[in-house]
């Protein structure tokens, strides 16, 4: 994940100075001569780390942080306070029209991800936000990217209005806005065609489509593996066609996340969306506060809970919790909350979310997803009133269910075992969860009403 390696190295900082019995100017250097070499190291500009190395010692010492009770947790702040204004200061939404389609250009060299970020877009604003999306194919050059798109289209349920006959793109563009005004969509995404460099030849063609189309917004697809690259490449273009906003892409790479970093202050031009991932759902709206948090190691709570409350069945959950309130929990619900918690994306992503958060390796997630795959198919090889009462679950049918799932009856104890702890964690709960599935369940009632 980008910003991995910076946020241990910051959090190491960080975890030091908190030993200093008081901060003195001394130990303050030497802190930021770390911080800016942490951040040199993640590919961050010169000229970005420089200034915000120097607005952190001039608030540090503005504030009297040497004087401080708890000098390390108000550095820890100003460091977060200036992550955030570095990063955008405040949530960079998109400019949604009223009375009209919100009309929305994906601009980039080629290769950078466009297509496959229109259907992302597209996807968030359909399931997410529940409107009605038409997806644009302007790039004719490259025959199979109108196929992508189509492919794409079909996969998430959105329309793709597309032009075969040689129909130059900034007339397709037109035609397709008149069809989004005529047939009420809420939001048009126009895929153009992206060139190996910027030529004139490329922008002039979108300079056409904002004169043939009231756009609303035009987004960069920019690589966060591709360094300050990126913010050469931010500056071109909107130095000839005026952005509005930057799609981040590759954040889940082991990009060093420079880029991200500096595109902001080089550019002028706020970071709006951030791509975690290759599947259509793996698109976030980029909070810069959340990301200041997760780099500084404090997780993303409000980020986990939107992904609980977009993926989590309330009416199972309701059911669920007064299953277990009855005494009527088995071995099905288990694995049905698994596979709810499962939805919400890999562990791995939903751990980062949370403060305080030991690091967890790639071999430990593995093994876990490992260990998930078993449960399933030992509680699979289960009879139905197995899995309604393990309680009866005694020697000889742990042998047969080792035997019928592959694995030990070791491997079956440990399943059991893990139910329990989870019946009993969950009963716990359950008079917590009860009352805010139920609350939620009814603001969900209200909306409809």
């Amino acid at each position: 994940m980008a910003f991995e390696s910076l946020g241990e190295k910051l959090q190491g900082i960080f975890k030091k100075l908190s030993g200093q019995s008081k901060l003195s100017e001394s130990n303050m250097d030497d802190m930021l001569r770390e911080v800016r070499l942490a951040l040199l190291e993640a590919d961050v500009s010169y000229k970005v780390v420089r200034d915000f190395v120097d607005d952190i010692k001039e608030k540090a010492i503005g504030q009297k942080v040497l004087q401080q009770l708890s000098p390390s947790q108000m550095v820890v702040k100003i460091v977060y306070e200036e992550l955030v204004e570095l990063l955008g200061s405040t949530d960079s939404e998109l400019h949604m029209e009223s009375g009209r389609p919100t009309a929305i250009m994906l601009v980039g060299l080629q290769g950078t991800g466009k297509t496959t970020s229109a259907a992302k877009l597209a996807y968030l604003f359909k399931n997410k936000q529940n409107k009605k999306c038409l997806m644009v194919a302007c790039d004719i050059y490259r025959p199979a990217a109108i196929d992508q798109l189509e492919t794409l289209g079909k996969e998430i349920g959105v329309e793709v209005y597309s032009d075969r006959s040689g129909t130059l793109p900034p007339d397709i563009a037109s035609q397709a806005y008149k069809k989004a005004l005529k047939e009420h969509y809420d939001i048009v995404i126009f895929d153009t065609a992206g060139r190996l460099q910027i030529n004139d030849e490329l922008m002039d063609e979108l300079k056409n489509i904002q004169t043939q189309v009231p756009l609303s917004e035009t987004l960069l697809l920019a690589d966060a593996m591709s360094g300050q690259d990126a913010i050469n490449v931010a500056n071109a273009f909107n130095a000839k066609i005026k952005l509005t906003g930057v799609i981040m892409s590759k954040l889940d790479s082991d990009a060093r996340g420079g880029s991200a970093l500096s595109i902001r202050k080089m550019t002028g031009v706020p970071i709006k969306f951030a791509g975690t991932g290759e599947k259509v759902a793996d698109l976030e709206i980029f909070h810069p506060d959340r990301m200041a948090n997760r780099i500084l190691g404090m997780g993303d709570v409000v980020s986990l809970v939107e992904n609980v409350e977009e993926n989590i069945d309330k009416e199972k959950a309701v059911k669920t919790t007064r299953k277990i309130m009855s005494g009527n929990f088995g071995l099905d619900d288990m694995l049905a909350m698994i596979h709810q918690i499962k939805k919400m994306g890999p562990l791995g992503k939903l751990l980062k979310m949370l403060p305080g958060m030991p690091k967890v390796s790639d071999e430990q997630l593995a093994k876990g997803e490992d260990n998930e795959k078993m449960m399933e198919t030992i509680i699979f090889s289960m009879t139905s009133e197995e899995r309604k009462h393990p309680e009866i679950i005694k020697n000889s049918r742990k042998v047969r269910i080792a035997e019928g799932s592959g694995t030990t009856a070791y491997d079956v104890n440990r399943v059991l075992k893990a139910f329990d702890q989870m019946k009993l964690s969950v009963k716990q709960m359950s008079p917590y969860m009860k009352k805010a599935a139920e609350q939620s369940m009814a603001e969900e009632a209200k909306k409809k009403n």
